[in-house]
């Protein structure tokens, strides 16, 4: 099964022109990933966008069209140094790309201004890491939280102007802050970001809207102002502090800044989140000069993800909804969906990086990469409501688990919703064990979506057990009440919910409950480690790179801002809602054999937090092992180490509950 998993095709990106008549889109080529262009008159017979000598392969990626449609930026390392290097290619064409630059760092989300002068992205000069909490940390050494800090800006390269200017880099955000997300002004002239002071893996959660006037590269402003090189020649402008913000968004995340069409506005996501990326909240809108942030998708029972401006006063928004994924047309006035563009998916939707959202045309035509339990990742195209498939690279392959099914149970008051795998050679008449799935977060979800090689709930299904991924109180898709839930509270209410969700399980399906396993990681790694702790219910568990004690986490972790937003304080000031919701504190009450897995370089959950919770479980006596993975941060990138971690997980599982 894991051979026939690694045998998909990964698409990560796809793109329409602004005019509706190309596609483009990133797939698994050659052991690297290529793009390819097709004519969305015959979307069949695509052509290869490459940088790379005839018969060689590198890692393409990021291609966005120009203004105009005329034109398609993207990165290759297919340059003379094996550096990432921007490049310059006719859309319609077939002429060999141009070099526009070669970086020396991390790069990402490459973005033309409205004026088609230049392109911009998020640029870490210098880089030894990608940018964010989950990958490998390095090292500790040298003085801690003043050493080998990485900043990353908003960098941008004129694609116009002298030979001399083009292909410049220039930073048009200053040293001193990190920059998350970004967007451009109407009229190329300013751009708005989210942003914090670094180290940025830490203070996202702390983050500011912040706008500031663009000197573009090239430009003799750029070249005569002494501080062109920390960020031009104009100071950033916070618009909104949500530290300081009153109402419902003060405290909490924002994401995704957009400016409207007319210029006069900017909207964002805001809402409570766990990660960087992992956008969900409410959708608000806020004057670009400053000023209130109006919420404008108040009391919705889902969790909006994504959205752009399609006029001034209507939007295409993405949102979460009960486990699925919701597309439709919003009147920010009235508040109104449009009949017109309102679509339910049972499937993941993403046109980049793998999150919620949406490449659109301006003739509202659209493109976007679907994903689910029964199919793996193709490029869809068309009309919201009459889409198409375009791809069939993955056409011949087939799941090896069993059916998919959205269950449904109310807790507490809660509306609660999860998703449900059969075993894969199901037999009503039968009895089977279940393993319970918690996903991270907990600001987070589980949709559909195809699995990857590596840990993940699915291939039990394939071993013929049921499978549970419950999104209990605290998670997205149910309203930002139901997402805040759980603040305070950590391991309770969202625990007897998931609770309640065995018991719905058990009354439709011949569930055999003293075989129930629990498992997952980050936050489903944590709950796996307390809920052994207040319930003998589950016959073993299997956690990955989870918390056992909140007090000790909040001095070892690379990323203790996020924590203020969910337990009210920090663990200095309030230590008992730390405690409370700690699983050493409880771990005399723990019967259940638990493997423990981790990365020894996880920044979000550090290898001490699994270290702490073996060593308990090994004095008392209950059945344990601890696996550190070398390399690893919180996401696992070693193919051979995700495939260690499973075949671990099923064995453990196989001796436990036989």
């Amino acid at each position: 099964m894991l051979d026939r998993l690694g045998q998909v095709k990964t698409i990560r990106e796809t793109e329409l022109s602004p005019d509706g008549q190309l596609l483009l889109w990133d797939v698994d080529a050659n052991g690297g990933s290529g793009l390819e262009v097709a004519s969305m008159s015959n979307p069949s017979m695509p052509r290869r966008l490459t940088a790379c000598r005839q018969g060689a392969s590198g890692v393409e990626t990021d291609g966005v069209f120009s203004p105009d449609s005329r034109r398609i930026a993207f990165f290759s390392n297919c340059t003379d140094t094996g550096r990432t290097g921007i490049f310059l290619a006719d859309a319609p064409g077939n002429s060999a790309p141009q070099l526009l630059a070669v970086l020396n760092g991390y790069a990402k989300e490459l973005q033309w201004s409205p004026d088609g002068k230049s392109v911009a992205f998020l640029y870490v000069e210098g880089a030894t890491r990608p940018s964010g909490a989950l990958a490998a940390m390095k090292p500790p050494a040298g003085v801690i939280g003043a050493e080998g800090i990485e900043v990353q800006r908003v960098a941008a390269v004129s694609t116009s102007g002298s030979p001399a200017d083009s292909g410049r880099i220039g930073f048009l955000t200053p040293a001193r802050l990190h920059v998350y997300e970004f967007d451009f002004s109407p009229d190329s002239a300013h751009i708005a970001y989210v942003a914090a002071p670094p180290p940025g893996e830490n203070n996202w959660w702390v983050a500011k809207l912040y706008t500031q006037e663009v000197v573009q590269p090239g430009e003799t402003g750029a070249r005569s102002c002494p501080e062109a090189a920390q960020g031009g020649c104009h100071p950033p402008r916070v618009v909104l502090d949500p530290q300081t913000v009153a109402g419902p968004l003060h405290g909490l995340q924002i994401a995704v800044p957009r400016w409207s069409p007319d210029g006069e506005k900017i909207a964002f996501i805001g809402g409570l989140m766990s990660d960087q990326g992992v956008t969900g909240g409410d959708l608000y809108i806020m004057p670009a000069t400053g000023g209130e942030p109006e919420d404008v998708t108040p009391d919705r029972d889902a969790t909006v993800a994504w959205f752009l401006w399609v006029q001034d006063d209507q939007m295409g928004v993405a949102e979460i909804k009960g486990g699925s994924t919701h597309l439709f047309g919003y009147d920010v006035a009235s508040h109104d969906i449009s009949p017109d563009y309102d679509l339910t998916l049972p499937d993941t939707v993403f046109a980049k990086d793998l999150e919620m959202s949406v490449s659109v045309s301006q003739a509202n035509t659209v493109a976007m990469i679907r994903s689910s339990f029964e199919h793996p990742p193709e490029v869809w195209a068309g009309d919201l409501m009459n889409l198409q498939q375009i791809t069939h690279v993955n056409d011949s392959v087939k799941p090896l688990w069993g059916q998919a099914k959205s269950v449904e149970w109310t807790n507490e008051g809660f509306h609660v919703q999860g998703w449900l795998l059969l075993p894969a050679h199901y037999d009503p008449a039968k009895k089977y064990p279940l393993i319970v799935s918690v996903h991270g977060g907990p600001s987070s979800a589980v949709l559909p979506r195809w699995p990857w090689v590596g840990y993940g709930p699915v291939p039990f299904s394939a071993l013929d057990y049921f499978v549970l991924m419950p999104n209990p109180r605290g998670s997205y898709g149910e309203g930002e009440r139901f997402t805040q839930a759980n603040r305070k509270d950590f391991g309770y209410g969202d625990l007897r919910d998931i609770l309640a969700g065995v018991d719905a399980v058990e009354k439709q399906y011949p569930v055999d409950d003293r075989r129930v396993g629990l498992t997952g990681w980050s936050y489903g790694g944590f709950m796996s480690m307390f809920a052994v702790t207040q319930t003998h219910r589950f016959k073993a568990a299997v956690a990955g790179a989870g918390i056992s004690d909140w007090l000790s986490y909040y001095g070892e972790n690379s990323i203790d801002q996020w924590m203020i937003p969910f337990f009210g304080a920090s663990v200095y000031d309030d230590p008992a809602v730390y405690a409370k919701s700690s699983a050493i504190n409880f771990i005399r009450n723990v019967r259940t054999p638990t493997l423990v897995v981790v990365g020894d370089r996880d920044g979000e959950c550090p290898a001490p937090q699994s270290f702490e919770f073996w060593h308990a479980l090994r004095d008392l006596g209950v059945p344990t092992e601890l696996v550190v993975y070398p390399n690893e941060g919180h996401g696992f990138v070693n193919p051979e180490h995700r495939r260690d971690v499973l075949e671990r997980a099923l064995g453990w599982f196989e001796q436990y509950m036989p």
